[in-house]
């Protein structure tokens, strides 16, 4: 995979600790950096999909109405619980 450069604005401290843990582990600060972006954007990226395919889910219609869910859980505990709403 090709790389390209670009620059980072870090607080002193983020430096120092991205220093600190490149000479530990016997890694670059590009490498340890370009890693952390790459997870960043993995958990960022999943999240934001699953985001707007549940907001695509609702526009189609395909929620649960809030008192429903809110008749279920305030039934949780009660020796009469209500089964879980459908759509």
């Amino acid at each position: 995979m090709r790389s390209t450069t670009f620059t980072v604005r870090v607080d002193a401290a983020a430096k120092k600790r991205l220093e600190r843990l490149a000479k530990n582990t016997g890694r670059s600060r590009s490498f340890l950096a370009a890693e952390a972006i790459n997870e960043y954007l993995d958990v960022n990226e999943w999240q934001v999909a699953g985001i707007k395919q549940a907001i695509a889910s609702l526009d189609r219609g395909e929620g649960v109405p809030h008192q429903g869910v809110k008749d279920w859980i305030t039934s949780w505990g009660s020796g009469r619980e209500q089964p879980i709403p459908k759509r």
